[in-house]
């Protein structure tokens, strides 16, 4: 069954299922027709057409808007059944009309500015933070934009004729800082507004709902949710879905159909992941307020599995210490994982900037993963160091334990 179809498929029946639902059956709802269960893996890069007046045809008409082609597919950088189920899923998750998939979140990016750019629109106002590397490439003018940089309340000021797009992500990676989103786009007025949604998710936040036009995720993170697939994801309406996909045929970011295959089946128990994930962190970021040898914690009001804490002491003898956790880039995996983001995740963003954006040399970003929490509790307090023999912590641990 080819993407439009699958697409037509679910959105007939699925006018008000619960998220948890759509989580497990959206992309999906075409299986059980066709005699299936698990989802198929279409690995072709090619496939057979013997009516070549038909495929030019096929061709001409998506050069011309970029719509998905109908009837079988054509050619793997053209599209594929096994990503566009999870595109699909996506889109049904995040409550727009289409989404389109790429090799990374930042090839997702790349593919926004591009779309905007070649418009003529290659002006970005965007608020800190973001991700280090989404912060470097609107910096750095890789693509021939020029980027404006403000607080919230600046943004309707900072807007020009030429500006193509208003970027925000909230909660920001790694502050956790939290964005009033509908206000934003309010602010945006006829600019399209894209929302980085990958800490949150659609589980605790679908950011088309106040207004966000693009919703992007680095889907290597939450939505694979296993550290073993790299994926970026546009959720957006379909004109823009269309745009996307030009541009993802004519540079060739696309997402291998394994990869889909694994995506789709992460979203499946995406929320419970994120609630039960959710859950540890809350635990873990009540317990490390109340510690003394933590300066400050940053966890987001609508929840997650994000913290982001300060120590008092040298944050990296702190990840030295680490044994269960594992310390490394990246995050939204089952287990858990720490960095250093002025080390590592924001070492490419201007060290002004990035102290000015609240990214302090002494942060730690902490991704919660599913272990028991008493266990994580173990490792931080031991990786924190100084002050776990003296009495007063031996009965605060008692306290909360």
């Amino acid at each position: 069954m080819d993407s439009a179809s699958i697409r037509a498929h679910d959105d007939a029946r699925t006018a008000s299922r619960a998220l948890a639902t759509e989580a497990v059956h959206a992309g999906r709802d075409d299986l059980a027709r066709q005699g299936l269960h698990a989802p198929p893996i279409d690995l072709s890069t090619t496939y057979p057409s013997y009516d070549s007046r038909a495929e030019a045809a096929r061709i001409d008409a998506f050069a011309a808007d970029g719509a998905e082609p109908v009837g079988p597919p054509v050619y793997g950088r053209l599209g594929n059944p096994t990503v566009a189920r999870f595109e699909t899923a996506l889109a049904r998750l995040e409550g727009t009309e289409a989404a389109v998939a790429f090799a990374s979140g930042m090839a997702a990016l790349s593919a926004v500015l591009l779309a905007r750019g070649s418009t003529g629109l290659r002006h970005v106002v965007a608020v800190r933070p973001l991700y280090g590397c989404s912060d470097h490439l609107l910096t750095a003018g890789l693509l021939g934009t020029e980027v404006t940089w403000t607080d919230p309340a600046g943004i309707a000021d900072a807007l020009r004729p030429d500006t193509g797009l208003v970027m925000v992500e909230s909660p920001a990676n790694p502050t956790l800082a939290e964005l009033d989103l509908r206000a934003i786009a309010h602010a945006c007025g006829s600019v399209p507004l894209l929302a980085d949604n990958t800490f949150a998710t659609p589980v605790l936040q679908r950011p088309a709902e106040h207004g966000a036009r693009l919703v992007l995720h680095s889907a290597t993170k939450y939505l694979g949710g296993h550290g073993d697939v790299l994926a970026g994801v546009v959720a957006c309406d379909e004109e823009f879905a269309r745009r996307l996909r030009q541009i993802r045929f004519a540079t060739g970011g696309v997402l291998h159909p394994l990869a889909g295959y694994l995506l789709l089946r992460g979203l499946s128990t995406l929320p419970v992941r994120v609630r039960a994930a959710s859950a540890n962190a809350a635990e873990l970021a009540r317990r490390l307020t109340a510690d003394p040898r933590v300066a400050r914690v940053r966890y987001p009001r609508l929840g997650g599995a994000m913290i982001a804490f300060e120590v008092h002491g040298d944050p990296h003898e702190v990840i030295g210490r680490v044994r269960l956790i594992t310390p490394a880039v990246s995050l939204g995996s089952v287990d858990t994982l720490i960095q250093h983001p002025a080390s590592i995740s924001h070492r490419i963003v201007d060290a002004a900037d990035r102290r000015g954006a609240g990214v302090s040399d002494r942060l730690l970003r902490l991704s919660v993963g599913l272990e028991d929490v008493e266990d994580l509790w173990a490792d931080l307090d031991r990786a924190l160091g100084a002050g776990t023999g003296d009495p007063a912590r031996a009965g605060h641990r008692q306290a909360v334990g």
